[in-house]
């Protein structure tokens, strides 16, 4: 018996890791930083779900929103690096807090093991049906008409929607008072019930609300067109030259779990953008699908943290 149990001991040593690995042995958790019904989670949602077929296992989505992404980004960096807690990271968490914060929560580098970069997603400026201007021209007017009149929603402080519209009141040299939630889909609720009149917000969670007439659309964020609303002018097309935000979903793992784990997680998620049902649907929210792995996300990542920081520095916006 000491023999056989020898003679087991060398042969598991000899196998490869991902042999020895029989992972996923556990449902996995997908943490989105922000409340349910914004883009981020739809996102999650949309991924996840095929995510789970490929896993053998579910992939189920926590939303931990709060301070602009960072207690949910700061919860999975704590996380056991087993693979078993991911985060689904934005703009907001690895690439503005390292500049929001005199002293950030976590490095968005080092804390993190990269995954896979599934897509990026415009913004767009949107008002309530109700209000009276029908394009940015006329909003604009009306806030160069009244400068301390109107206030506008984000999903939170230090958001890159936060950001859209502080750039937009520097480039069109209007004001406006931000007003934060802990995400899009609380913000969405109170503009569509005409609480809050203006919305910055990613175009995948607005997308509904702004087909069903609930919300007027007045320009997207990005240089180029949204595929899903191809009539809708850019920022810079609508009369605020130079103006160009957007966001972006990756996965993350914290920073320690084992590269077989992590290769099988990349490989489901490539796998998830990769299935045309999937890309049908995201698409159809106005998201523009990457579906890069590891490797490239790693370098977008730490480009971003290098492209926004003075940026943030210029726009005078902290967390602290």
């Amino acid at each position: 018996m000491k023999a056989i149990a020898a003679f087991s001991v060398l042969i598991s040593g000899l196998l490869p890791a991902s042999a020895q690995t029989a992972f996923p042995e556990q449902p996995i958790t997908l943490v989105v930083p922000f409340a349910a019904g914004g883009s981020t989670d739809l996102v999650g949602r949309i991924v996840a779900q095929r995510m789970a077929e490929e896993l053998g296992q579910q992939v189920i989505v926590e939303n931990r929103a709060g301070a602009g992404g960072t207690l949910g980004a700061t919860a999975v960096a704590q996380a056991n690096p087993d693979g078993y807690t991911i985060l689904m990271g934005t703009i907001a968490t690895h690439a503005l807090s390292a500049s929001l914060y005199a002293s950030p929560p976590f490095d968005p580098i080092e804390d993190f093991a990269p995954i896979a970069w599934l897509v990026t997603v415009p913004n767009v400026l949107a008002v309530n049906a109700d209000f009276p201007a029908q394009t940015v021209e006329e909003l604009i007017a009306l806030l160069k008409e009244d400068p301390e009149g109107y206030v506008y929603a984000s999903s939170g402080n230090g958001t890159p929607l936060h950001l859209s519209g502080e750039l937009f009141k520097t480039l069109a040299d209007v004001q406006m008072e931000h007003i934060p939630y802990q995400g899009s889909g609380p913000a969405l609720i109170d503009v569509i019930g005409g609480q809050v009149p203006i919305i910055f917000d990613n175009l995948p969670s607005a997308t509904e609300p702004i087909r069903a007439g609930q919300l007027r659309a007045l320009a997207v964020t990005t240089t180029t067109r949204a595929g899903n609303f191809p009539d809708l002018p850019t920022m810079e097309e609508a009369g605020v030259p130079g103006y160009e935000t957007n966001s972006w979903n990756a996965l993350f793992a914290p920073a320690g779990t084992p590269q077989e784990v992590l290769d099988i997680l990349e490989a489901a998620a490539l796998a998830a953008v990769g299935d045309p049902a999937v890309q049908q649907r995201l698409e159809d929210t106005g998201a523009i699908i990457v579906a890069e792995g590891a490797g490239p996300l790693g370098e977008h990542v730490r480009s971003e943290v290098e492209r926004w920081g003075p940026v943030i520095e210029a726009a005078g916006v902290r967390m602290d």
